[in-house]
């Protein structure tokens, strides 16, 4: 029985508001992925999207077990550590006495925070070796808001995530608060991708998670990879596309 799950979910919105996504993936109390899901949401904004990923990130967990969340989002960290309680006690209005926006979705996630472990702890986004996880929820949540369609699986099909851009500085989970009185805000920083450039001018990195090739080959994770096409695989593979 697992002693805890580590978990992070993402939102997503192209143009902002615009074509927008939820997703999370559930990993491990070692961090190693388990699952993951994603779903549109039509026209909306990234909080939105932001906020939706976190309700049913929570729905889909286990009450009854300790969850750490890892997220980029401010907003929702903030809305759930340090503003919610004083929404509440002004009847969901601002201190500036304004509606709460959003209100219905921070009421659900009040509802499935109740009683439980939750800590959250706040990752940079698009990091040079940045936090694994974040980092495929926020490629499924892309990816959803583009297509507009539902999407999930196992470990065996995690999304791939785009390789950060090269003036991302590097970064890890930095330490943020926690949604419940007890539980403790923690952060690991995920290890480093190495990175060169493969023959054709693509880059190649270490794969942080096991993978398919478009040459129905698997990649195990730490085996270099590249871009293939839209997707990613072996190398010769792509110089092999070129040729």
């Amino acid at each position: 029985m697992n002693d805890r799950i580590i978990a992070a979910c993402d939102g997503a919105a192209k143009g902002n508001p615009g074509p927008a996504a939820w997703a999370y993936v559930v990993a491990d109390s070692a961090g190693v992925p388990q699952r993951w899901q994603a779903g549109p949401l039509g026209h909306s904004t990234n909080n939105v999207g932001e906020l939706t990923a976190l309700e049913r990130l929570l729905a889909a967990t286990d009450a009854a077990v300790p969850l750490e969340v890892r997220l980029d989002s401010t907003y929702t960290r903030d809305s759930v550590t340090k503003w919610l309680k004083g929404w509440k006690r002004n009847g969901w209005k601002t201190a500036a006495g304004k509606p709460v926006a959003n209100q219905e979705l921070i009421q659900r996630i009040d509802e499935l925070l109740d009683g439980r472990d939750v800590t959250f702890v706040y990752v940079p986004a698009h990091q040079v070796d940045g936090d694994p996880l974040n980092a495929v929820a926020d490629k499924a949540a892309s990816d959803a808001a583009r297509t507009q369609e539902a999407a999930g699986g196992t470990a065996a099909d995690l999304p791939v995530p785009d390789p950060a851009p090269s003036g991302a500085a590097r970064g890890g989970a930095s330490r943020s608060g926690t949604a419940r009185s007890g539980a403790r805000s923690t952060g690991t920083a995920s290890p480093a991708a190495a990175k060169r450039r493969s023959s054709g001018g693509a880059p190649t990195l270490s794969a942080r998670f096991p993978g398919t090739c478009p040459c129905s080959r698997p990649y195990a994770k730490g085996d270099k990879i590249t871009k293939v096409g839209s997707s990613w695989g072996h190398p010769e593979c792509a110089t092999a596309a070129q040729d």
